[in-house]
Protein backbone atom coordinates (compact mmCIF):
# COMPACT_ATOMS: atom_id res chain seq x y z
CA UNK A 1 0.00 0.00 0.00
CA UNK A 2 1.66 3.23 -0.99
CA UNK A 3 1.30 6.55 1.66
CA UNK A 4 2.94 6.67 4.67
CA UNK A 5 4.55 3.32 6.43
CA UNK A 6 4.39 5.05 10.16
CA UNK A 7 0.65 6.42 10.14
CA UNK A 8 -0.27 2.90 8.51
CA UNK A 9 1.48 1.40 11.60
CA UNK A 10 0.31 3.91 14.12
CA UNK A 11 -3.01 4.08 12.68
CA UNK A 12 -4.92 2.25 15.36
CA UNK A 13 -4.04 5.87 17.59
CA UNK A 14 -6.49 7.68 15.67
CA UNK A 15 -9.98 5.20 16.29
CA UNK A 16 -12.75 6.47 18.05
CA UNK A 17 -12.59 3.52 20.45
CA UNK A 18 -9.16 2.43 21.42
CA UNK A 19 -8.52 -1.22 21.21
CA UNK A 20 -9.51 -3.23 24.47
CA UNK A 21 -8.93 -6.79 25.09
CA UNK A 22 -11.87 -9.09 25.13
CA UNK A 23 -13.63 -8.99 28.20
CA UNK A 24 -12.11 -6.33 29.84
CA UNK A 25 -14.21 -3.43 30.97
CA UNK A 26 -14.24 -0.53 29.46
CA UNK A 27 -12.02 1.55 32.10
CA UNK A 28 -13.91 5.20 31.50
CA UNK A 29 -17.16 3.66 32.82
CA UNK A 30 -15.95 2.09 35.82
CA UNK A 31 -17.12 5.02 38.01
CA UNK A 32 -19.82 5.45 40.83
CA UNK A 33 -22.65 7.05 39.69
CA UNK A 34 -23.96 9.05 42.96
CA UNK A 35 -26.11 10.83 41.68
CA UNK A 36 -28.46 8.27 41.74
CA UNK A 37 -28.39 8.13 45.25
CA UNK A 38 -30.33 11.33 46.52
CA UNK A 39 -26.43 13.10 46.62
CA UNK A 40 -26.06 16.79 46.66
CA UNK A 41 -25.92 17.83 43.46
CA UNK A 42 -23.84 20.31 40.94
CA UNK A 43 -26.93 22.45 40.30
CA UNK A 44 -27.79 22.80 44.54
CA UNK A 45 -24.75 23.47 45.86
CA UNK A 46 -23.85 26.46 43.10
CA UNK A 47 -27.99 27.06 44.07
CA UNK A 48 -28.04 27.62 40.26
CA UNK A 49 -31.92 28.21 39.83
CA UNK A 50 -31.24 31.73 41.45
CA UNK A 51 -28.30 33.05 39.45
CA UNK A 52 -29.23 31.42 35.77
CA UNK A 53 -32.90 32.91 36.37
CA UNK A 54 -32.10 36.25 37.88
CA UNK A 55 -31.81 37.68 34.91
CA UNK A 56 -35.10 40.05 34.42
CA UNK A 57 -35.29 41.87 31.24
CA UNK A 58 -37.17 45.38 32.03
CA UNK A 59 -38.03 45.60 28.13
CA UNK A 60 -39.37 41.96 28.50
CA UNK A 61 -41.45 43.10 31.11
CA UNK A 62 -42.73 46.43 29.13
CA UNK A 63 -43.61 44.10 25.91
CA UNK A 64 -40.82 45.28 24.06
CA UNK A 65 -38.07 42.61 24.71
CA UNK A 66 -34.19 43.72 23.26
CA UNK A 67 -32.02 40.80 22.89
CA UNK A 68 -28.62 42.97 23.71
CA UNK A 69 -30.11 43.90 27.50
CA UNK A 70 -29.60 40.23 28.43
CA UNK A 71 -25.91 40.77 27.91
CA UNK A 72 -25.84 44.09 29.53
CA UNK A 73 -27.61 42.41 32.69
CA UNK A 74 -25.68 39.18 32.96
CA UNK A 75 -21.96 41.38 32.36
CA UNK A 76 -23.00 43.17 35.55
CA UNK A 77 -24.18 40.52 37.68
CA UNK A 78 -20.68 38.74 36.79
CA UNK A 79 -19.23 41.85 37.86
CA UNK A 80 -21.01 42.13 41.15
CA UNK A 81 -20.11 38.68 41.81
CA UNK A 82 -16.37 39.04 41.14
CA UNK A 83 -16.68 42.06 43.55
CA UNK A 84 -17.96 39.67 46.16
CA UNK A 85 -14.78 37.23 45.51
CA UNK A 86 -12.46 40.11 46.01
CA UNK A 87 -14.13 41.29 49.15
CA UNK A 88 -13.78 38.24 50.41
CA UNK A 89 -10.01 37.69 49.93
CA UNK A 90 -9.29 41.84 51.00
CA UNK A 91 -10.99 40.54 54.12
CA UNK A 92 -8.89 37.90 54.85
CA UNK A 93 -5.91 39.61 54.33
CA UNK A 94 -6.98 42.64 56.47
CA UNK A 95 -7.69 39.79 58.95
CA UNK A 96 -4.31 38.37 58.94
CA UNK A 97 -2.84 41.97 59.51
CA UNK A 98 -5.18 42.98 62.13
CA UNK A 99 -4.78 39.64 64.30
CA UNK A 100 -0.91 40.27 64.30
CA UNK A 101 -0.14 36.74 62.80
CA UNK A 102 1.53 39.31 60.06
CA UNK A 103 4.28 38.48 62.73
CA UNK A 104 5.22 35.34 61.82
CA UNK A 105 6.39 35.63 58.45
CA UNK A 106 4.83 31.62 57.15
CA UNK A 107 1.46 33.76 56.84
CA UNK A 108 3.18 36.37 54.37
CA UNK A 109 2.62 33.14 52.11
CA UNK A 110 -1.28 33.51 52.37
CA UNK A 111 -1.15 37.24 52.44
CA UNK A 112 0.83 37.36 48.83
CA UNK A 113 -1.14 34.54 47.32
CA UNK A 114 -4.66 36.09 48.13
CA UNK A 115 -3.78 39.50 47.10
CA UNK A 116 -2.08 37.97 43.94
CA UNK A 117 -5.67 36.37 43.39
CA UNK A 118 -7.30 39.81 43.44
CA UNK A 119 -4.47 41.44 40.99
CA UNK A 120 -5.56 38.28 39.00
CA UNK A 121 -9.57 38.89 39.31
CA UNK A 122 -9.21 42.37 38.72
CA UNK A 123 -7.27 41.40 34.91
CA UNK A 124 -10.32 39.61 34.26
CA UNK A 125 -12.87 42.45 35.24
CA UNK A 126 -11.01 45.03 32.83
CA UNK A 127 -10.66 42.35 29.86
CA UNK A 128 -14.60 41.87 30.35
CA UNK A 129 -15.51 44.85 29.07
CA UNK A 130 -14.50 43.66 25.26
CA UNK A 131 -17.86 41.23 25.73
CA UNK A 132 -19.71 44.11 26.74
CA UNK A 133 -18.24 46.53 23.96
CA UNK A 134 -19.94 43.49 21.55
CA UNK A 135 -23.06 45.43 21.64
CA UNK A 136 -23.33 48.68 19.80
CA UNK A 137 -24.26 52.43 20.87
CA UNK A 138 -27.68 51.75 18.83
CA UNK A 139 -28.10 48.29 20.76
CA UNK A 140 -27.69 49.83 24.16
CA UNK A 141 -29.91 53.31 23.04
CA UNK A 142 -32.80 51.07 22.56
CA UNK A 143 -33.02 49.65 26.33
CA UNK A 144 -31.17 52.32 27.90
CA UNK A 145 -34.35 54.39 28.82
CA UNK A 146 -35.73 51.33 30.62
CA UNK A 147 -32.65 51.37 32.92
CA UNK A 148 -33.21 54.88 34.77
CA UNK A 149 -32.78 56.02 37.85
CA UNK A 150 -30.07 52.45 37.98
CA UNK A 151 -26.52 53.57 37.99
CA UNK A 152 -23.27 51.62 38.19
CA UNK A 153 -22.49 54.42 40.84
CA UNK A 154 -25.23 52.62 42.70
CA UNK A 155 -22.74 49.39 43.56
CA UNK A 156 -22.41 48.93 47.14
CA UNK A 157 -19.64 46.51 46.65
CA UNK A 158 -17.58 48.47 44.36
CA UNK A 159 -17.92 51.62 47.02
CA UNK A 160 -17.31 49.33 49.94
CA UNK A 161 -14.27 48.11 47.92
CA UNK A 162 -12.86 51.50 47.93
CA UNK A 163 -13.66 51.85 51.32
CA UNK A 164 -11.27 48.70 52.34
CA UNK A 165 -8.46 49.16 50.39
CA UNK A 166 -7.89 52.43 51.45
CA UNK A 167 -9.47 55.68 48.84
CA UNK A 168 -9.80 58.57 50.51
CA UNK A 169 -12.96 59.97 51.70
CA UNK A 170 -11.62 63.82 51.28
CA UNK A 171 -10.09 62.83 47.94
CA UNK A 172 -13.42 61.24 45.95
CA UNK A 173 -15.06 63.35 43.52
CA UNK A 174 -18.53 64.35 44.63
CA UNK A 175 -21.52 62.77 42.79
CA UNK A 176 -23.96 65.53 41.70
CA UNK A 177 -22.32 67.84 44.16
CA UNK A 178 -23.31 65.40 47.04
CA UNK A 179 -21.37 63.04 48.86
CA UNK A 180 -20.65 59.47 47.55
CA UNK A 181 -22.43 58.55 50.53
CA UNK A 182 -25.72 60.38 49.99
CA UNK A 183 -26.51 58.59 46.89
CA UNK A 184 -26.87 55.45 49.24
CA UNK A 185 -29.97 55.06 51.84
CA UNK A 186 -30.86 52.88 55.26
CA UNK A 187 -28.62 49.94 56.05
CA UNK A 188 -26.60 50.69 52.76
CA UNK A 189 -25.11 54.05 54.10
CA UNK A 190 -24.75 52.14 57.40
CA UNK A 191 -22.41 49.27 55.47
CA UNK A 192 -20.50 51.85 53.88
CA UNK A 193 -20.21 54.19 57.00
CA UNK A 194 -18.91 50.76 58.77
CA UNK A 195 -16.10 50.16 55.99
CA UNK A 196 -14.82 53.39 56.06
CA UNK A 197 -14.16 52.92 60.10
CA UNK A 198 -12.54 49.94 59.39
CA UNK A 199 -9.07 49.89 59.08
CA UNK A 200 -8.30 50.00 55.28
CA UNK A 201 -5.66 47.74 53.25
CA UNK A 202 -3.69 50.85 53.18
CA UNK A 203 -3.47 51.92 56.68
CA UNK A 204 -2.72 48.40 58.06
CA UNK A 205 0.37 47.67 55.12
CA UNK A 206 1.16 51.51 56.38
CA UNK A 207 1.64 49.66 59.82
CA UNK A 208 3.55 47.12 58.70
CA UNK A 209 6.15 49.29 57.08
CA UNK A 210 6.62 51.07 60.05
CA UNK A 211 7.53 47.81 61.50
CA UNK A 212 10.50 47.01 59.23
CA UNK A 213 13.80 46.14 61.01
CA UNK A 214 16.65 48.44 60.18
CA UNK A 215 14.56 51.52 60.73
CA UNK A 216 15.51 52.28 64.66
CA UNK A 217 17.41 55.04 65.61
CA UNK A 218 19.22 52.61 67.76
CA UNK A 219 19.83 49.60 65.58
CA UNK A 220 20.98 49.75 62.05
CA UNK A 221 19.15 53.61 61.16
CA UNK A 222 18.82 52.34 57.71
CA UNK A 223 17.41 56.45 56.61
CA UNK A 224 20.41 58.12 58.36
CA UNK A 225 22.71 55.81 56.66
CA UNK A 226 21.07 56.37 53.47
CA UNK A 227 20.59 60.51 53.84
CA UNK A 228 24.65 60.58 54.82
CA UNK A 229 25.50 58.07 51.80
CA UNK A 230 23.36 60.22 49.31
CA UNK A 231 24.75 63.20 50.71
CA UNK A 232 28.22 62.30 50.20
CA UNK A 233 27.52 60.91 46.48
CA UNK A 234 26.17 64.40 45.55
CA UNK A 235 28.63 66.06 47.27
CA UNK A 236 31.57 63.72 45.13
CA UNK A 237 29.90 64.11 41.73
CA UNK A 238 29.73 67.99 42.47
CA UNK A 239 33.21 68.02 42.48
CA UNK A 240 33.56 66.49 39.56
CA UNK A 241 31.54 68.51 37.58
CA UNK A 242 33.57 71.56 39.06
CA UNK A 243 36.64 69.91 37.50
CA UNK A 244 35.07 69.99 33.75
CA UNK A 245 35.84 72.99 31.57
CA UNK A 246 33.21 75.45 31.35
CA UNK A 247 30.73 74.57 28.90
CA UNK A 248 27.23 74.09 28.17
CA UNK A 249 27.14 70.37 29.08
CA UNK A 250 28.57 71.53 32.22
CA UNK A 251 26.22 73.75 33.24
CA UNK A 252 22.99 71.36 32.08
CA UNK A 253 25.17 68.49 34.61
CA UNK A 254 25.06 70.86 37.64
CA UNK A 255 21.56 72.06 37.00
CA UNK A 256 20.48 68.26 37.33
CA UNK A 257 22.37 67.73 40.35
CA UNK A 258 20.98 71.23 41.86
CA UNK A 259 17.36 69.20 41.02
CA UNK A 260 18.60 65.84 42.42
CA UNK A 261 19.65 67.85 45.46
CA UNK A 262 16.54 69.48 46.22
CA UNK A 263 14.88 66.38 45.57
CA UNK A 264 16.77 64.55 48.39
CA UNK A 265 16.50 67.44 50.78
CA UNK A 266 12.78 67.24 50.39
CA UNK A 267 13.27 63.42 50.48
CA UNK A 268 14.40 63.88 54.26
CA UNK A 269 12.48 65.95 55.40
CA UNK A 270 9.82 65.34 57.93
CA UNK A 271 7.81 68.20 58.01
CA UNK A 272 7.65 68.93 54.21
CA UNK A 273 6.41 65.11 54.32
CA UNK A 274 3.47 65.73 56.67
CA UNK A 275 2.29 68.85 54.87
CA UNK A 276 2.24 66.88 51.74
CA UNK A 277 -0.05 64.17 53.36
CA UNK A 278 -2.08 66.63 54.21
CA UNK A 279 -3.06 67.71 50.98
CA UNK A 280 -3.53 64.04 49.89
CA UNK A 281 -0.57 63.84 47.64
CA UNK A 282 1.29 61.29 49.90
CA UNK A 283 -0.75 58.55 51.63
CA UNK A 284 1.71 56.49 53.44
CA UNK A 285 3.42 57.94 57.16
CA UNK A 286 6.89 58.92 56.81
CA UNK A 287 8.36 56.22 58.85
CA UNK A 288 5.97 53.66 56.41
CA UNK A 289 7.86 55.47 53.28
CA UNK A 290 11.37 54.56 54.86
CA UNK A 291 10.32 50.87 55.22
CA UNK A 292 9.18 50.89 51.62
CA UNK A 293 11.97 52.63 50.61
CA UNK A 294 14.34 50.17 52.53
CA UNK A 295 12.51 47.02 51.10
CA UNK A 296 12.85 48.23 47.46
CA UNK A 297 16.58 48.73 48.13
CA UNK A 298 17.15 45.50 49.05
CA UNK A 299 14.72 43.44 47.85
CA UNK A 300 17.35 40.93 46.34
CA UNK A 301 17.73 39.96 50.11
CA UNK A 302 16.21 36.87 50.67
CA UNK A 303 14.87 38.54 54.32
CA UNK A 304 13.35 41.66 52.00
CA UNK A 305 11.80 39.06 48.54
CA UNK A 306 8.39 38.62 49.74
CA UNK A 307 7.37 41.72 51.17
CA UNK A 308 8.74 43.39 47.97
CA UNK A 309 6.59 41.19 45.92
CA UNK A 310 3.97 42.53 48.28
CA UNK A 311 4.37 46.12 47.27
CA UNK A 312 4.35 45.30 43.67
CA UNK A 313 0.76 43.38 44.15
CA UNK A 314 -0.23 45.98 45.86
CA UNK A 315 0.56 48.33 42.84
CA UNK A 316 -0.76 46.08 40.38
CA UNK A 317 -4.23 46.77 42.16
CA UNK A 318 -3.94 50.21 42.17
CA UNK A 319 -3.26 50.10 37.97
CA UNK A 320 -5.44 47.55 37.07
CA UNK A 321 -8.59 49.57 39.17
CA UNK A 322 -7.19 52.94 37.25
CA UNK A 323 -7.43 50.24 33.48
CA UNK A 324 -11.49 49.64 34.99
CA UNK A 325 -12.20 52.58 35.58
CA UNK A 326 -10.38 54.33 32.31
CA UNK A 327 -12.06 51.10 30.16
CA UNK A 328 -15.37 51.83 31.79
CA UNK A 329 -14.90 55.92 30.53
CA UNK A 330 -14.27 54.97 27.19
CA UNK A 331 -17.07 52.28 26.87
CA UNK A 332 -19.49 55.60 28.52
CA UNK A 333 -17.97 57.67 26.35
CA UNK A 334 -18.44 55.35 23.07
CA UNK A 335 -22.12 54.25 24.35
CA UNK A 336 -24.01 57.63 24.94
CA UNK A 337 -21.53 60.28 24.05
CA UNK A 338 -22.04 63.48 26.43
CA UNK A 339 -25.59 62.44 26.96
CA UNK A 340 -26.34 62.41 31.15
CA UNK A 341 -25.75 58.93 33.61
CA UNK A 342 -28.93 57.07 33.91
CA UNK A 343 -28.30 57.72 37.73
CA UNK A 344 -28.53 61.89 36.83
CA UNK A 345 -24.74 62.35 36.86
CA UNK A 346 -23.15 64.14 33.61
CA UNK A 347 -22.26 60.39 32.77
CA UNK A 348 -18.46 60.53 30.75
CA UNK A 349 -17.30 63.92 32.11
CA UNK A 350 -17.89 62.52 35.62
CA UNK A 351 -16.24 59.24 35.22
CA UNK A 352 -13.38 60.57 33.40
CA UNK A 353 -12.86 63.12 37.06
CA UNK A 354 -12.37 59.68 38.80
CA UNK A 355 -9.54 58.54 36.33
CA UNK A 356 -6.47 60.30 38.18
CA UNK A 357 -3.97 60.14 41.41
CA UNK A 358 -6.92 60.92 43.76
CA UNK A 359 -8.13 57.06 43.23
CA UNK A 360 -4.94 55.91 43.72
CA UNK A 361 -4.27 54.29 47.07
CA UNK A 362 -0.68 53.22 46.70
CA UNK A 363 0.71 55.97 44.62
CA UNK A 364 3.65 56.25 47.31
CA UNK A 365 4.69 52.94 46.01
CA UNK A 366 5.00 54.14 42.74
CA UNK A 367 6.73 57.43 43.63
CA UNK A 368 9.69 55.26 45.28
CA UNK A 369 11.38 55.42 41.95
CA UNK A 370 11.77 58.88 42.38
CA UNK A 371 14.24 58.48 44.76
CA UNK A 372 16.54 55.58 43.18
CA UNK A 373 20.30 56.11 44.08
CA UNK A 374 23.44 54.43 42.85
CA UNK A 375 23.57 50.75 44.04
CA UNK A 376 27.19 51.86 45.73
CA UNK A 377 24.93 54.38 47.74
CA UNK A 378 22.64 52.22 49.63
CA UNK A 379 24.04 51.68 52.64
CA UNK A 380 25.60 47.48 53.38
CA UNK A 381 23.46 45.47 55.65
CA UNK A 382 25.49 44.45 58.95
CA UNK A 383 26.16 41.04 60.02
CA UNK A 384 23.14 41.46 63.19
CA UNK A 385 20.78 43.23 60.23
CA UNK A 386 21.36 40.30 58.10
CA UNK A 387 20.96 37.41 60.15
CA UNK A 388 17.24 38.22 61.40
CA UNK A 389 15.05 36.80 58.93
CA UNK A 390 12.21 38.40 59.67
CA UNK A 391 10.50 41.89 58.52
CA UNK A 392 8.25 42.23 61.37
CA UNK A 393 9.66 42.72 64.85
CA UNK A 394 9.58 40.15 67.27
CA UNK A 395 6.44 41.03 69.53
CA UNK A 396 6.86 37.76 71.49
CA UNK A 397 9.94 35.54 72.12
CA UNK A 398 8.65 32.68 70.26
CA UNK A 399 9.31 34.00 67.34
CA UNK A 400 12.95 34.90 68.17
CA UNK A 401 15.65 32.31 68.15
CA UNK A 402 17.57 32.82 71.61
CA UNK A 403 20.69 34.12 70.08
CA UNK A 404 18.55 37.23 68.85
CA UNK A 405 19.28 39.00 72.11
CA UNK A 406 23.37 38.89 72.25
Amino acid sequence: MSGCPFFEKRHLLFRNEPPTKEGKEDASQAGDNKTSKGRFLYGDYLQLDKIVSAQLLQSELKGNKIHDEHLFIVTHQAYELWFKQILFELDSVRGIFISGHVRDERNMLKVNTRIHRITMIFKLLVDQFSVLETMTALDFFYFRDYLAPASGFQSLQFRILENKIGVLDNLRVPYNKLHYKDNFKGSENELLLAAEQEPSLLKLVEEWLERTPGLEVDGFNFWERLRINIFDGLNCDEEKIEKMEDSEEKAEVMDELVKQRELFTSLFDEQRHQHLVSKGERRLSYKALQGALMINFYREEPRFQVPFQLLTSLMDIDTLMTKWRYNHVCMVHRMIGNKAGTGGSSGYQYLRSTVSDRYKVFVDLFNLATYLVPRHWVPKLNPSVDRFLFTAECYDSSYCSSDDSD
